[in-house]
């Protein structure tokens, strides 16, 4: 059978469309399911729509993050990183429009005698009415070249740049959440420790005064030297306690003023009005409602959209590429003569490439491209998982931490109430000194765990905030 230019044509045809054949991989569907309701309830009433100037109402604490959105330097790290996403979008637009290039070019080479270059020009030189002197190479012209876009693998590139200049900024959206959460947990631990040097302070007075009753008891030789080291010691232990609290106080101050941007100074605030602090009804509406207000699902969200648009554009890989170039200038080995028709020169051309043989490096992007892409369905399903067990754990905080506030706030009361009963019967000997002492240290410590439980409530407005999505917008 003879061979003919057809058969050889259909062959590498053949040839062609089975080396553009794309591997199977195995991909995966995302999960966006969340539960029907937190509880029973079905009311769509979300806090995460409250403005954050209106969700916090301490002008000190508004102040502070008003200067953190603005000079926190994570925060500005990140907008930076959104202006990169955005040039990067322009540079995937141009990749599939036509590249236009201006060139230019001067050469002079002298060649050795007795080469054929050498004779010609030694002709030349010999007889001028045949020509002029050969002096070089100049030329100036345009050319451009295109990729034609068959497979829409650069437009696919370019929407996968969109979508992650899109992810970037729900990315700086969760910091912006996470800053004004962080801050405001910041404010209320550092009223708090006020609270708590302000109740130890209160503590060593009354113990000091106790101290002076128990040595004037000793003078009257009702009691003994080792009531009044006991007395003394627990002062003792008392005051120490203070300088702890001071150094967190400090700690505590430049979390914030570096959260803001600022070098160590006082945090204005009012610790006053700590335990007044009131804790309005929080509406947590429904799990699904965590799909369009949390930014970091809608990050995962749309890094997922971007990583299935990057296994499209690895799969365009396998499929030929169709390119044109042309050229139109001016060529002359004489720069006289670059003025002239003659010397136009022009061209035009049109490539077909397609992977053949050796495709492993094609492979494994395109490969690893879908890997990626389940890969990001595991972390929307996570963040989606994550962000309702934030809002349940954070919900059970807020009712349990309610109610423990006002069980212990009794308890404060009643042994309070108890260090004068047990002074007055010390003093009337119906009541030894470990009573007291005893009375003293329980009431210190409740009122120590009230002021840390009333943190944990504030710290549950804060997170249950953070949690539903808000802060952000």
């Amino acid at each position: 059978m003879k061979i003919t230019a057809k058969h050889l044509a259909l062959f590498i045809c053949i040839v062609w469309l089975g080396a553009c054949k794309v591997p199977a991989v195995s991909s995966k569907q995302e999960n966006k399911h969340t539960p029907a309701a937190y509880s029973n309830s079905q009311d769509t009433t979300n806090s995460a729509q409250i403005k954050w100037k209106q969700y916090f109402t301490d002008p000190n604490l508004l102040a502070l993050i008003d200067t953190a959105l603005i000079n926190n330097q994570e925060l500005n790290i990140t907008l930076r990183e959104i202006e990169m996403s955005k040039n990067e979008i322009m540079a995937r637009k141009g990749e599939y429009l036509p590249f236009l290039h201006l060139k230019g070019g001067a050469a002079a080479e002298r060649a050795g005698k007795y080469t054929w270059d050498g004779l010609s020009e030694e002709d030349w030189k010999t007889r001028p009415e045949k020509g002029h002197p050969y002096v070089g190479d100049f030329m100036i012209g345009t050319y451009f070249t295109w990729e034609l876009d068959v497979w829409k693998k650069l437009r696919t590139a370019k929407k996968a740049a969109v979508v992650k200049y899109l992810s970037t900024i729900e990315g700086k959206n969760f910091m912006v959440t996470n800053i004004i959460a962080e801050i405001a947990s910041s404010y209320y631990e550092l009223m708090a420790l006020d609270n708590l040097l302000a109740i130890i302070q209160q503590n060593i007075e009354l113990q000091s005064n106790a101290l002076q009753v128990v040595k004037l008891e000793k003078d009257a030789a009702k009691v003994t030297q080792l009531a009044v080291n006991r007395f003394e010691a627990q002062l003792l232990n008392t005051k120490n306690l203070q300088y702890e609290i001071q150094q967190k106080i400090i700690e505590t101050e430049n979390r914030i003023n570096f959260l803001a941007g600022r070098f160590p100074q006082p945090v204005v605030r009012n610790s006053a009005a700590f335990n007044n602090l009131v804790l309005d009804p929080i509406f947590a509406g429904i799990p699904s409602q965590l799909l369009s207000y949390r930014p970091d699902i809608r990050q995962a969200e749309l890094e997922l959209a971007a990583a299935k648009l990057d296994v499209q554009v690895a799969k365009a890989n396998f499929y030929p590429s169709f390119s044109l170039t042309a050229g139109v200038g001016l060529q002359a080995f004489n720069p006289v003569y670059l003025i002239t028709p003659e010397s136009i020169l022009y061209n035009l051309a049109g490539d077909l490439v397609a992977p053949l043989i050796n495709k492993n490096a094609i492979k494994t992007t395109y490969f690893n491209a879908n890997e990626k892409q389940i890969q990001a369905v595991y972390n929307y399903e996570r963040s989606i998982l994550n962000a309702h067990i934030e809002v349940v754990n954070q919900l059970s905080r807020m009712d349990n931490f309610t109610k423990s506030y006002e069980t212990k706030a009794k308890e404060v009361d009643i042994l309070t109430q108890s260090i004068t009963i047990s002074n007055n019967l010390f003093r009337s000997a119906r009541a030894d000194y470990i009573e007291v002492l005893l009375t003293q240290r329980e009431a210190l410590e409740s009122k120590i765990d009230l002021i840390e439980i009333k943190l944990k409530q504030l710290d549950a407005k804060v997170n249950i905030y953070k949690a539903l999505g808000g802060g952000w917008n």
